[in-house]
């Protein structure tokens, strides 16, 4: 048999739609398209989020003045075959539009450069508004039809809510290639996005010398505009992290089920997912649910294993409210509600760490690399007080020598809003380097790590992994608050904290 007789003349592509059978009759046509009751339409309320997004876009396009700015929404991903990934907008896209959950996939957000000389740009917002049901869209399109996946917003609706000029995603291309081309208006696009656009924008750009790098530019402004966060996004933070203090104790209250259960390390993964889900959006990163050794393996995602007597379990976790801001907290917590005197040790050790970075923190001109350092000095002086060290805590802090990262590996501290790791590409200079400024919010999270196969320690401390972690704002005045503080974060208050929980 040949290859062509085995495709019997139906491309792959098409195949999807044999194991089912959709009506396409003009009966069916005209039947469905009739009946349905037409509410006259009510446009939505402008979202809180509204006059921050446009401040936000003014304060980006300040920089590009007479350049034309796209940054797409994002498309569904696949999970598997027909299946997608529930949908979530690309940050910067949402942090300039103001836009969460899962709105908007394949929408685009272009600034517009103007003539008018109170206004660098006009942002526009693309998107495929919903059809009517008088198309096939309506109930044969499983990716737009609203038989499928429930009524979409019109073009009016949105620009009502979002306060931007709204246009149909079918007008994109034409209106990225005005005026554009070698010697015209520069075009800059967040890369990675979304192919489709991304090619767009390359058609319309033909000609333009060093593309990559004018959107590597943009890259960086976009993360550099997070650094510092406005009132709207400290609100949402605080929500955030509300919620996922609230996690944490439904945590605590689920130990029962979680010893009894084979992997209890899931069963925290999914009671904190099930307050994620139900007062946010969803959970800003994977859970890290990680009991006794498993805490030892810093990003330990497959939560799989049994919590048993007598472990800590570590729990690295955040809740992300509607508008994709997310916390990232974590406790460190023993099972049977006290510690022993070794975990008590570790823990001690740790606390003090954080306790020396949020010091810092709030000394004039500290640095966003001093955090570190902080946490570093107590932690190195704690191993060699322990004679853990192969010399002395200052030959450790020496930047030849190190001995003391072999039990934290990872940094203290990054930038914290709506991406876990925000602001990601910024410079250097405005991340690591950076004075701490008013609006910054961003964790202080040290640990220790004593792996069980590690021979360098004691046996009573191997196994033992501990991890401290809270959210930490710049006030106005130049103070720092730990918004994660309704968590308990010493030992005693962690015991008394579990024990009202669970009724001890």
């Amino acid at each position: 048999m040949s290859d062509t007789d085995r495709q019997e003349n139906q491309p792959l592509s098409e195949r999807g739609s044999n194991r089912s059978q959709r009506p396409s009759s003009p009966a069916f046509r005209a039947f469905i398209a009739s009946g349905w009751d037409e509410q006259p339409p009510t446009l939505p309320e402008e979202s809180p989020a509204a006059p921050f997004a446009a401040a936000r876009r003014e304060r980006l396009g300040a920089q590009f003045p007479g350049e034309r700015l796209v940054l797409p929404a994002g498309t569904l991903v696949t999970r598997s075959n027909d299946t997608d990934y529930r949908f979530r907008p690309h940050s910067a896209f949402a942090h300039l539009t103001g836009l969460g959950t899962d709105e908007e996939p394949d929408a685009v957000l272009v600034l517009h450069p103007t003539d008018d000389d109170a206004a660098t740009h006009e942002a526009v917002l693309y998107f495929r508004p919903r059809a009517g049901k008088d198309t096939e869209e309506f109930f044969a399109d499983s990716r737009y039809g609203e038989l499928w996946v429930g009524q979409r917003p019109s073009l009016e609706e949105v620009a009502a809510l979002t306060g931007l000029r709204t246009a149909h995603i079918d007008s994109l291309a034409d209106e990225l290639a005005k005026d554009a081309g070698a010697g015209g208006v520069q075009v800059r696009v967040v890369r990675g996005v979304d192919a489709a656009v991304q090619a767009q924008v390359e058609t319309a750009r033909t000609g333009q010398q060093e593309t990559e790098a004018a959107d590597a530019v943009l890259a960086e402004a976009l993360s550099e505009l997070r650094l510092r966060k406005d009132p709207f996004e400290v609100e949402e933070m605080r929500k955030a992290v509300a919620a996922t203090a609230e996690g944490f104790a439904d945590v605590v209250r689920s130990l029962p089920r979680v010893l009894a259960h084979h992997r209890g390390e899931r069963v925290i993964e999914g009671v904190f997912g099930a307050r994620a889900r139900e007062d946010g959006n969803a959970v800003g990163y994977d859970t890290i649910a990680a009991s006794g050794n498993h805490a030892n393996t810093l990003h330990w995602i497959r939560n799989d294993g049994a919590v048993r007597p007598g472990d800590l379990v570590l729990i690295d976790a955040g809740v992300e409210v509607e508008s994709l801001y997310t916390a990232d907290v974590t406790r460190t917590i023993p099972v049977d509600g006290v510690f022993t005197e070794p975990q008590r040790r570790v823990y001690q050790a740790v606390l003090d760490a954080a306790d020396a970075a949020f010091a810092r923190a709030a000394e004039p001109g500290a640095r966003f690399r001093d955090l570190h350092a902080a946490a570093m000095e107590v932690l190195a002086h704690r191993l060699a007080d322990w004679g853990l060290l192969p010399g002395t805590a200052e030959e450790s802090l020496a930047e030849e020598g190190q001995f003391h990262r072999r039990w934290m590996v990872h940094g203290t501290s990054h930038h914290l809003g709506i991406d876990v790791h925000d602001c990601a590409q910024a410079r250097r200079e405005m991340y690591l380097d950076a004075e701490l400024e008013p609006g910054m919010v961003f964790t202080i999270e040290p640990g220790l790590y004593f792996r069980a196969d590690d021979l360098t320690v004691p046996e009573e401390l191997r196994g033992i992994g501990v991890r401290i972690e809270d959210d930490v704002l710049v006030r106005e005045d130049g103070t720092v608050e730990n918004l994660s503080a309704a968590l308990p974060r010493t030992p005693d208050d962690v015991e008394s904290w579990m024990a009202s929980l669970l009724d001890r």
